[in-house]
């Protein structure tokens, strides 16, 4: 019977994908599998349209067919929103490469959604200008994930997320219509402003095949600093100086609890730890801006009074983009301090700055109460997210449940949300209701029936028909 659908499937589509347009189960390799976490899927076909026009094409034939589909970007995201379900094919929008206009004159990027983050980045500054979303995955992940999920990353402080960066959108629907709106005007009030019912739901209502990116003026000054710090007071007292001072300067506010940051720049030996003595806390301190005989001047002069105000501080302004690489390096490395205590359970939540102290040792506490003492602790803080990795033995997977529990229902009592950047996928689903009422739900149910009434799009993620 699979082999049926199969060469059904061949056949409708023989008219709409060219010969690399369609892979048969015996060809797909593990990329279209296996998500960066290893949750494996086999989907009954992988599906590349090289246009946006073959997309919608493609999903007009799935449509008819009532086929269920899964698109995939990069495959770099962190809650299995790509993996293929049973009885799924995949749609790839690895072939939508092209980077169509750069805009130097309204600061904007016309890019097709399988063009990497890195990719336009550099586009960008080759006209002198920056795109502002920064994320460790950046050469894998694609312009259409970082949309559909609403990508955070580095940089939030002062460039918000990625919706903060979508000024227009191109998007096919589960039964192949177009909408298309990709101007470049910031004032546009025309009636709905559609490309939000896009941005962030993770491809549940449809499949983003060319974006307009804002671009900023590429800044001429870069700096970073590490200060070392004895508790998360001094963070908020910290994080008021340099708001004060640096005002729209302060791009990168990087906390890294010690359970982290010497784990990383100590048995794994990434990055370089400028401090001779361990300290509780460390932050991560980036500034971009235009004045280049000024910038460097205000940041070290807000450091300095802040370590003669706080006994116990310390801070080290990085003096080359060598050495701030080493600095920033320790933070990136996350992926690969995951995989060095695996298996483990990871959680990216967000939650009032003012709670986060409390929370940090009250879930530690409770993770020690059933046996657990390997954690890795390190967020964005400035914009309330927060990331925590669990580490328990492999003989005992059961564990895992018992942490999303704890750490989900934790976050739920008070009022955070149990996804800050990464989505809710297939993973977070069961604990989706900790974050959104009953009516926040089944309005995005009425969007998703509306949009999509037979479930054929991403079926199963974020929530349940």
């Amino acid at each position: 019977m699979t082999q049926d659908r199969i060469a059904a499937l061949r056949a409708a589509l023989a008219g709409t994908l060219d010969a690399a347009g369609f892979i048969g189960p015996e060809d797909i390799g593990e990329r279209h599998r296996v998500d960066w976490k290893g949750m494996r899927g086999e989907p009954l076909a992988v599906l590349r349209p090289a246009t946006p026009e073959a997309v919608a094409a493609t999903m007009r034939v799935l449509h008819g067919l009532r086929q269920p589909v899964v698109v995939q970007g990069g495959m770099t995201g962190l809650v299995h929103g790509g993996v293929p379900l049973p009885g799924e094919v995949v749609l790839s929008l690895e072939r939508l490469n092209r980077i169509e206009e750069v805009d130097p004159v309204s600061g904007t990027a016309t890019v097709q959604a399988g063009v990497p983050l890195e990719t336009v980045q550099a586009a960008a500054q080759a006209h002198g200008l920056f795109f502002p979303v920064d994320i460790g995955s950046r050469g894998s992940c694609l312009v259409g994930g970082i949309v559909s999920t609403n990508a955070g990353g580095n940089r939030v402080l002062r460039y918000g997320m990625t919706r903060s960066s979508v000024l227009g959108l191109e998007v096919v629907l589960p039964d192949g219509t177009v909408v298309s709106r990709l101007g470049k005007m910031i004032k546009d009030n025309a009636g709905y402003d559609l490309k939000h019912l896009f941005v962030g739901t993770e491809g549940t209502l449809g499949i983003v095949t060319r974006a307009v990116l804002v671009l900023q003026p590429e800044p001429t000054t870069r700096d970073t600093a590490l200060v070392a710090l004895p508790g998360f007071p001094a963070a908020i007292e910290l994080l008021k100086a340099c708001r004060r001072a640096l005002g729209p300067r302060l791009t990168s506010f990087e906390a890294m609890w010690a359970d982290y940051f010497g784990f990383v720049s100590g048995p794994m030996g990434i990055g370089r730890n400028p401090f001779a003595a361990p300290h509780p806390l460390y932050i991560l301190v980036e500034t971009m801006g235009m004045e280049a005989e000024r910038d460097r001047e205000v940041l070290t002069e807000t450091l300095a009074a802040f370590v003669e105000a706080n006994p116990g501080a310390d801070a080290v302004l990085a003096s080359s983009f060598a050495e701030a690489g080493e600095l920033w390096r320790i933070r990136d490395s996350s992926g690969e301090a995951v995989r060095a205590i695996a298996p483990s359970a990871g959680f990216d939540v967000s939650l009032p700055i003012e709670a986060m102290e409390g929370w940090v040792a009250s879930i530690h506490a409770a993770l020690r109460g059933i046996g657990l003492s390997v954690f890795q602790t390190y967020g964005h803080v400035a914009d309330g997210n927060l990331h925590l990795v669990v580490g328990y033995p492999a003989e005992q997977p059961e564990q895992k449940k018992r942490i999303n529990d704890l750490v989900y229902r934790s976050i739920g009592e008070l009022g955070g949300s149990v996804s800050a950047e990464h989505g809710v996928g297939l993973e977070k689903k069961p604990y989706l209701a900790l974050s959104r009422s009953p009516a926040e739900i089944a309005l995005m149910r009425t969007l998703k029936a509306a949009i999509d009434p037979h479930g054929l799009l991403n079926p199963g993620r974020i929530f349940d028909a």
